[in-house]
Formats: structure tokens, C-alpha cells, sequence
């Protein structure tokens, strides 16, 4: 039976932005405005339904003329930035629409902009919810609406508060969003609302359900059909251990239903796992979900969109982030199948080329892929679990084809291989804006590292000046003190005169009666050179350059983004020496 579900909400944002104390206000507001009980705890999940919505908004949907046709909200009410990544369903986020909170006197930080890049990828729909704002200088709270207390604010705070939210209408728009204050927007369609809001006070909590509702049932109504009466299409959200339970598993259901005795496929890396429901269990009514001492009660069935945990055997393996399905048993084969279907797109290798992504669990790495994929960064390997031997080996082999790409990235997981390889790079974070962060910044420096050591293999731009006085041998070979003008002097370089004759070469240098290898600008040395005799070849105080083979300075001009700037200007000086016989040297 075709029906409309409760859409699911995820709270997202920043540490200590005040993502649970958001959650805990609008659940609090709903017990105090309602009668105890009507809103219904599930696991990870909290259940509100469009009676209490109403009783909590109450004259606001009149004012903007919003009927509510949606049964409910279903928040989801795991805290931690992990939890919302595991978040997944096939194709998407399984969170239909997002709060993303933000403190409005911080700003966007780091796990926000990863919520937002994620937010992004999925194509999940969302609003800001401004948070704090009880904090700015000056602020008087009231009990009255949200743009009645903002009117009756001084003009310095209401100055300060659009301030602040012009600062993050420009912060968003770096990330290609569009964002207005909530009354001010024109499309919910085009521009992202962003509503003021204070946990503490509850200021702009009821204007903030009213928006999230509306939009809801505006805009996602088709994503909300669902079939309560059919079997159950679910992600696992955690994979825990219970006292006289054993291992069971915190799971939202997001279409049909599940019941005591049902048949379960659950996703695994290997065969997929076929067990049966056990027993099915709910948080008491209004326990905190997050106390892991709170009670439970057994329940014969759990109907979309909803919370349950599931007791089940042999589900040892099971990872979180997995997708769980109930089915018939002449069903179980093509459940498995397209069970399978579903992770295999994640875990597939999805290139000939590119780097090896290891995380946590499905929805981390799904969550990983996407945001490298939207930053053109390719992956030849991505699977779950801690960085193994095989990991090492795998990014190594890479190294000769790309040494770019010689690298490994994990998500909130350790590297277990107990090797170190230079030609492996290992980056890991619980941030998954830091590891893509850090793998460009590497990428960056080993590119340069690389495109120096190139340079290195070719006859480099110097110019330096034979030192008066400072002759200590004439000839076979020439050695006398000089002084480097710009560039690098090293060993084995060739080097002519300003007219372009190529007349010697430097066969050793001392400094301190210590042997170099080079030196750099504005230092002197001792050098030998071959060939020549100073008194007739060359004489004190020449300045002699490099000579650049043409073949080098070709390549050197490709490679010049390496090269300093006063490096530059001494090969054009060189070019323009030896163009003087050849009009198309270097050319």
C-alpha cells in the first residue's frame, strides 16, 4: 500500500556548533507543548509527529499558510560526524533533508565545510539553522516570534546580526550556494534559507519546523511515497554489542516494514549475510538514546520511516553503513544479488589509475568517493576496514605508472600494516576535508619534489665572476677563487663566455678546504676548470655563465613554473648570447 512516510531530517555541523543541543530543544519543546508521549524515541531516531509540530508552531502555519500533510518528522538522533556519513541508500543520502548547523559567531569550520561537501554530493536538500544567536553583544530574548524579537532589537545588534549572516551568505557562495535569511528568501528552490536560531533560549526553533516541514511536504513528496506494508529496505546505522542481546544492530528503516521472524539479507565485503529477526526493540518512551544504560522495549514490528534495533544471529560481521532488506524465501537469491549490486558499486575498483581509499564503513567510504570524485581525484581501490600489508603493496605498484597516486587515504580507521614505504604515501583523519586537504598539499609538494629532481638532471642557469687575486693555478687544470653571481654552480657544469664559446667546465670546487658539490649565489669558492689557461682563455674578473645545452633549455622552459625568477632571467640572457649565431635557438 502506496503511502506517504515521515520524511528523515539529519542535524549535521561542526563540534560544539550545537547540533544535539538543537536536537534535545526541539525535542523538549514538542514533550512541554504536547502531551508526554507524543514524541516516540526510536533507536537513533526521534519521532515527531505533525500533532505535536502544529502545537509547537502553532499560529506560524497559519501566517504562511502551510497545511501539514506530512505524518511527521523523523530527526535522526545519532550524535558524531561518522554516524551521518553512514547515512546511505542506494544512490543518495538516506536523510531526505538536512539542518546544517552553524554557530553564527564562528562560522563555517572544517567539519562544516565537510558536511556541506557531502550535503552537496548526495544532493541532499537543506537548511542553515544560524545557531547562537543569544550570544551576539546586546542580544534581549523574548518570548515572542523570531522576526518580532529580531524588530525589537537595537539598531547595533540587528546591525551585528545581519553582519554575521552576510558573512556566511559569502561563505556559502564559495561553495556554489545561493542563501538568504529564511523571510527573505525568494525560491526555496534556488537559494538556501538561512534561519536564526538559539538552542539555548528556543528562539526560531518553532519558525525553524515550520520551514524544514513545509519544504518537506512542498518539495519531497515523491521521495516520501514508500509501501509501509512491503518488505523493509534499510542502513544500518551502528553495529553494537548488547548485555544478554549479543550483537545487534541500531537500523533505520526507510521503506516497508520489519517484523519479528522476518528474513534479513544484510550487505557484507563477502557473501552477503541471511539471517532472521530475532526480536526487534525500541527505546522507552522519551529515554536519551545517547545513554547507553537506557531501557528497551521489544516490539513485534517497525514501519517506515523509523528506528529500530535488531537482534539477529550470526551477524558478527556486519559493518555499519550496510544495507539491510527483509524479503520472502524465494526471494533471498535476488535479494542477495542486488544486495551485492549495491555495495559492489562502492567497492568496485573504479579505474585503471588513481589512489587507494580505505574507511570505516560503507557510507564513509561512499561519502569519500564522492567528494573525490567531485575534486577529479580517481580511485583504482576502495574498501573497508584498518590499512593492511595488502594496502601497502597495492599503492606501491602504482608508483612507476604515477607516483602521484602512489598514496592511501583512510577514514577514521589506523594504518595496521606495520611498513613504512617511501613510495607510499599513508594519510589518515576522522576529517574527511583534512584528508583531502592533506592529500593535494602532498600531491602538491611531491609534483614540485619530482619536477625538481628533473631540473636537477640538467645543465641549470648560473652566472659567476672569476675572483681578482685569488688564482692558485693557471692551468692543467685552471683553479682560482670566483664568486657566484646568480644561479647554482655545480660540479661537471659547462661554462662560456659572453660571446657564447663554450670553453671550459667545472671539474671540482673547495670551500674550507672541504670539497662541494655546489654553491649557491653570493657565496665564493675554489674551482677547477679544464681546458683553459687564465691569463689567456680566460682572465681575472671574466663572468662566465652556464652553457646550457639547447636540448636542456627546451625542457627548462616547460619546467619554469620550478625555476626562481632570477633563474629565468639568466637563461634569457643565455638565449639571447646564442641566438646571436642561430636566430632560432632554443626555439
Amino acid at each position: 500500500m502506496q503511502q506517504t512516510r515521515s520524511p528523515i531530517c539529519t542535524v549535521v555541523g561542526h563540534i560544539d556548533h550545537g547540533k544535539s543541543s538543537i536536537l534535545d530543544k526541539i525535542r523538549g519543546t514538542a514533550i512541554v507543548k504536547s502531551e508526554a508521549g507524543q514524541i516516540t524515541q526510536a533507536i537513533g531516531a526521534s519521532i515527531i509527529p505533525a500533532e505535536t509540530i502544529k502545537k509547537v508552531c502553532g499560529n506560524l502555519l497559519e501566517k504562511l499558510k502551510i497545511t501539514l500533510s506530512i505524518s511527521g518528522i523523523l530527526f535522526i538522533d545519532t550524535p558524531g560526524h561518522a554516524a551521518f556519513i553512514n547515512l546511505r541508500k542506494r544512490g543518495g543520502n538516506l536523510a531526505d533533508i538536512a539542518i546544517l548547523v552553524v554557530d553564527i559567531n564562528e562560522g563555517i569550520k572544517p567539519q562544516t565545510i565537510e558536511c556541506i561537501e557531502i550535503l552537496k554530493a548526495y544532493k541532499t536538500p537543506f537548511i542553515i539553522a544560524a545557531n547562537k544567536i543569544d550570544l551576539i553583544p546586546g542580544w534581549k530574548t523574548s518570548n515572542a516570534g523570531l522576526l518580532e524579537n529580531i524588530n525589537k532589537q537595537q539598531d547595533n545588534v540587528k546591525n551585528m546580526l545581519d553582519r554575521k549572516l552576510y558573512e556566511l551568505v559569502g561563505k556559502l557562495s564559495e561553495f556554489g550556494f545561493n542563501s538568504e535569511r529564511f523571510d527573505r528568501v525568494e525560491d526555496y528552490t534556488k537559494q538556501l534559507a538561512i534561519m536564526p536560531v538559539s538552542a539555548k533560549t528556543g528562539e526560531g526553533i518553532a519558525e525553524l519546523l515550520v520551514i524544514l516541514a513545509g519544504l518537506a511536504q512542498k518539495y519531497l513528496e515523491k521521495c516520501l511515497e514508500c509501501d509501509t506494508k512491503g518488505f523493509a529496505k534499510g542502513t544500518i546505522l551502528e553495529v553494537k554489542e548488547e548485555k544478554g542481546l549479543g550483537i545487534t544492530l541500531d537500523t533505520i528503516i526507510y521503506d516497508g516494514s520489519i517484523k519479528q521472524n522476518d528474513i534479513i539479507v544484510i550487505g557484507s565485503l563477502a557473501e552477503p549475510i541471511v539471517t532472521k529477526v530475532k526480536a526487534l526493540f525500541e527505546p522507552a518512551p522519551l529515554a536519551e538514546m545517547r545513554d547507553r544504560k537506557s531501557k528497551f522495549k521489544s516490539v513485534k514490528r517497525a514501519s517506515a520511516a523509523t528506528g529500530v534495533k535488531i537482534s539477529a544471529p550470526d551477524v558478527e560481521n556486519a559493518v555499519a553503513g550496510m544495507p539491510i532488506r527483509s524479503c520472502s524465501e524465494k526471494d533471498i537469491e535476488n535479494v542477495k544479488q542486488e544486495v551485492q549490486a549495491e555495495i559492489e558499486e562502492v567497492l568496485i575498483k573504479t579505474g585503471k589509475e588513481g589512489i587507494v581509499i580505505k574507511a570505516d564503513s560503507l557510507g564513509s567510504l561512499e561519502a569519500l568517493m564522492h567528494i573525490l570524485n567531485e575534486k577529479g581525484i580517481p580511485v583504482i581501490k576502495a574498501s573497508i576496514g584498518d590499512i593492511s600489508k595488502k594496502d601497502i603493496a597495492d599503492a606501491e605498484s602504482i608508483y612507476e605508472k604515477d607516483p602521484l597516486y602512489s598514496v592511501i587515504i583512510g577514514f577514521n580507521i589506523a594504518d595496521k600494516s606495520g611498513i613504512c614505504i617511501d613510495k607510499v604515501k599513508v594519510i589518515t583523519n576522522d576529517v574527511i576535508y583534512r584528508l583531502i586537504e592533506e592529500l593535494e598539499k602532498w600531491q602538491e609538494s611531491e609534483k614540485r619534489r619530482l619536477e625538481e629532481k628533473k631540473l636537477d638532471l640538467l645543465v641549470r642557469p648560473c652566472k659567476i665572476q672569476l675572483m681578482r687575486g685569488y688564482v692558485f693555478r693557471q692551468n692543467n687544470p685552471a683553479v682560482c677563487g670566483v664568486d657566484v653571481l646568480a644561479g647554482t654552480l655545480k660540479i661537471g657544469i659547462p661554462l662560456m663566455k659572453s660571446d657564447g664559446r663554450e670553453i671550459t667546465s667545472v671539474k671540482s670546487m673547495q670551500k674550507e678546504q672541504e670539497s662541494i658539490e655546489k654553491l649557491e649565489k653570493g657565496k665564493q669558492a675554489a674551482i677547477s676548470m679544464e681546458r683553459v689557461t687564465i691569463g689567456r682563455q680566460i682572465n681575472e674578473g671574466d663572468i662566465l655563465l652556464s652553457a646550457v645545452p639547447e636540448e636542456h633549455f627546451r625542457k627548462m622552459k616547460e619546467l619554469k613554473e620550478y625555476l626562481s625568477e632570477e633563474e629565468k632571467e639568466i637563461l634569457k640572457e643565455i638565449a639571447k648570447i646564442k641566438r646571436k649565431e642561430n636566430p632560432v635557438w632554443g626555439i
